[in-house]
C-alpha cells in the first residue's frame, strides 16, 4: 500500500526512520488546517504561513510525536498555537520594548541633544513620528549595532524589567558601571534610530 494512504502512525513511524516522503505526505494532510489556525490567532497570512512550515519542520526535527497519546491533527494543532501564541508574546514584548527605549531615549536632556528633526517633527524624538510596528523595527535594527555590553544592559532593563540593582547584582559588575552603560547605550541608541528614521 502507498505511504499516502496508510494511517498517520505508519507514516510517522516511516518519517522516524528517515523518509521525508512521510513529511510531505503529512504536511499534504494538515497543513491547510494548520495554517487556517495559526491565521486565526495571528491574523496575518504571511505568519500563519511561515509558522505552518515551522511546525512541520519542528515535527521532523523533534519526532516528538506520540502515537499512543492522541491523533497528530491534535499534537499538530496544540504546537501550532503554542508557537502562535508564543510569537504574539514576542510581538507585544518587542512593541513594549520600542515604547520604553523610546522614552528613555527621549528624557536624555543631560549631557545629549534631544531636538530630534525627523520626519517634520521638530524636537521631536524620531521614532515618535512612525508606527508602533515601524518603531519596534527600527529599535532591533539599531540594537544590533550597540556594543553587546550595552545592549545588555539595555535588554536585561527594558526586556526584562531588572532594576539597576538587579542588573548590578545579575551580572556582577559595580552599579555605577551599570548606570554608565545604560546612559551611553541609550545614547548611541538614539543616534542610530535617529540616522535610521532620516536615511532615505
Amino acid at each position: 500500500m502507498p505511504l499516502t494512504e496508510q494511517p498517520d502512525p505508519v507514516v510517522f513511524a516511516a518519517l522516524r526512520q528517515g523518509d521525508l516522503k512521510a513529511l510531505d505526505v503529512l504536511y499534504g494532510r494538515y497543513s491547510t488546517p494548520i495554517y487556517r489556525l495559526a491565521l486565526r490567532i495571528l491574523k496575518a497570512e504571511e505568519e500563519a504561513a511561515d509558522l505552518t512550515q515551522e511546525v512541520f519542520l519542528r515535527l521532523w526535527r523533534t519526532l516528538g510525536y506520540d502515537p499512543a497519546r492522541g491523533t497528530l491533527l491534535v499534537y499538530l494543532m496544540m504546537m501550532t498555537r503554542s508557537q502562535a501564541l508564543n510569537r504574539i508574546r514576542q510581538h507585544q514584548n518587542q512593541r513594549k520594548l520600542a515604547e520604553r527605549w523610546g522614552r528613555s531615549a527621549l528624557s536624555l536632556a543631560e549631557g545629549g541633544d534631544t531636538s530630534g528633526h525627523a520626519s517634520g517633527h521638530p524636537g521631536r524624538f524620531p521614532l515618535e513620528a512612525l508606527s508602533l510596528d515601524e518603531t519596534a523595527s527600527q529599535v532591533r535594527l539599531a540594537l544590533a549595532q550597540i556594543p553587546q555590553a550595552q545592549r545588555e544592559v539595555l535588554e536585561m532593563a527594558y526586556y526584562d524589567g531588572l532594576s539597576q540593582s538587579e542588573i548590578t547584582q545579575r551580572l556582577d559588575i559595580p552599579l555605577g558601571t551599570v548606570k554608565s552603560r545604560s546612559r551611553q547605550g541609550l545614547l548611541k541608541l538614539r543616534q542610530l534610530l535617529k540616522d535610521l528614521v532620516d536615511s532615505p
